[in-house]
């Protein structure tokens, strides 16, 4: 056996930087420093890195591959390794992108370690490092059968964790499940910036068999604006409240491929911009820490956390598990509203680098593709534009997709927060998407008044008006 001894190098500063690092030896097979930190999920392996690290491997052929983020390209190398001695080399980690430099800056508002992580502090203090995110919000999350290695630490900013680079909070997941049709019941939330736990953190089926499917996520909502916090729906919108909550407005933000992308999951968002709700894309890992998704916000200018929460309400928000993406209409960012008038020409334009090829661009007008670019070799960077015309009110956004996956064996996309187009002209969509969403929750009333478990009569009555409130609004917009 041989000593295989590392430095991972920032090219640009030349200090050692953390970061994932995999060894294969001659036979295949993954090899890891003793007592590392693993890294937890799927795809392919890797432990965790200071900056430094030191390993016994096996006489032969080694390959040695170290990520970071997704802002540096990541290195492969192959290294031959002597029966005996040491090998010794330093790995130069350049970045692709200067985002930062540009005011955007990456966060996760989805994360968790689950119950048998045995060294969370460990794990904290370098998962931000290593995924190289700005913004680290991990949150408590409470079910009867699990205890979570998150639930030791109190909502707030988490100075034992964070750095002048990385900023930690803890924050909260609230959230209800349910049994039959509705298992996810009333869906999850993130809550951001909070000073004090939301009680109760879970509901339903999460706590107890007989625990009460009271009281509403919409509750948890209030109480996190009082809080001057931040809320997110989780899950790419699945839950039964979800369309209560977002027409009634008590959501900030939504987090889309959240834990990963899936072709679907962006057809409920779609449909609640169909219905005039503004909601900005947000995005995270979840608890097994299963991706690289991360959500990236215009400060502007350096990074600083109410700022950026600011850049994640406003909407200046485009969400990624490697490429960077930017759009414009006439010169108008995203979270900004462009009035028109009829038969009136804008001008789109999307912007994308990425160190993965991409293979589509396009651009979304009220849920339809009017414009794209296919790249049969691929494309690593470039600008799409396109004149524009909508006939009515509605909302833009821009997308890449890639039939390249990264090591989380996740395909590789970017997603835009929308624009905002008033013509004046309600879109026909509008009915539509609301017609969609007053059945759903007349479905949600249904299993509330027959199926869910209260306390007493107020607890059934309280949710069903509040249910009935936000269906209101809906049936308001059907013509």
């Amino acid at each position: 056996m041989a000593k295989l001894i590392g430095k991972i190098i920032d090219d640009q500063t030349g200090h050692t930087v953390p970061a994932r690092v995999n060894v294969t030896d001659a036979t295949g097979t993954f090899v890891y420093p003793k007592g590392s930190i693993l890294k937890v999920g799927p795809g392919e392996s890797f432990f965790y890195s200071d900056g430094n690290f030191e390993l016994e491997v096996p006489r032969g052929w080694t390959r040695l591959v170290v990520e970071r983020g997704t802002e540096y390209v990541p290195v492969s190398m192959n290294l031959e390794v002597p029966s005996r001695g040491c090998v010794v080399k330093d790995v130069s980690l350049s970045k692709w992108t200067l985002l930062g430099e540009q005011g955007w800056h990456p966060g996760n508002t989805h994360i968790h370690y689950d119950e048998k992580e045995k060294r969370p502090d460990e794990r904290l203090r370098l998962d931000p490092r290593v995924e190289d995110l700005r913004m680290t919000a991990v949150s408590i999350l409470k079910r009867w059968d699990l205890e979570y290695a998150t639930n030791k630490y109190t909502p707030g900013f988490m100075d034992d964790f964070s750095s002048a680079h990385h900023y930690v909070e803890c924050g909260e997941e609230n959230r209800h499940n349910a049994n039959g049709s509705h298992g996810l019941g009333y869906g999850h939330i993130m809550l951001l910036n909070i000073r004090n736990v939301i009680e109760p953190v879970s509901r339903g089926l999460l706590v107890d068999p007989f625990d009460p499917d009271y009281p509403p996520l919409s509750y948890a909502c209030d109480d996190t604006r009082r809080q001057g916090g931040v809320v997110i729906w989780c899950h790419n919108g699945r839950g039964m409240e979800a369309p209560v909550a977002a027409i009634l407005g008590k959501v900030d933000a939504f987090n889309l491929f959240d834990p990963h992308w899936m072709d679907i999951e962006y057809d409920i968002y779609y449909k609640m911009l169909d219905a005039g709700i503004r909601l900005p894309v947000s995005t995270g890992s979840d608890w097994f820490i299963s991706s690289a998704n991360r959500v990236y916000a215009d400060t502007g200018g350096h990074f600083n956390y109410e700022d950026w929460l600011d850049a994640l309400k406003a909407g200046r928000t485009f969400i990624t598990n490697g490429p960077s993406l930017k759009f414009n209409v006439d010169g108008k960012k995203l979270g900004d509203e462009i009035n028109i008038k009829k038969n009136q020409s804008i001008l789109g334009a999307v912007t994308w680098h990425s160190h993965y090829s991409i293979s589509k661009v396009e651009i979304i007008l009220n849920g339809e593709i009017v414009g794209s670019k296919f790249f049969s070799n691929g494309s690593y960077s470039g600008t799409f534009e396109t004149e524009l015309k909508p006939d009515y009110d509605g909302w833009l956004v821009a997308r890449v997709w890639s039939t390249e996956r990264d090591s989380f064996a996740q395909p590789i996309f970017a997603h835009t927060s929308p624009i905002y187009i008033v013509t004046g002209l309600p879109c026909p969509r509008k009915s539509l998407a609301a017609s969609y969403f007053n059945s759903q929750i007349e479905n949600s009333l249904s299993w509330i008044g027959s199926k869910g478990k209260f306390y007493n009569d107020n607890q059934r009555r309280e949710i069903l008006d509040l249910y009935k409130e936000g269906q209101q609004i809906y049936k308001k917009l059907i013509k």
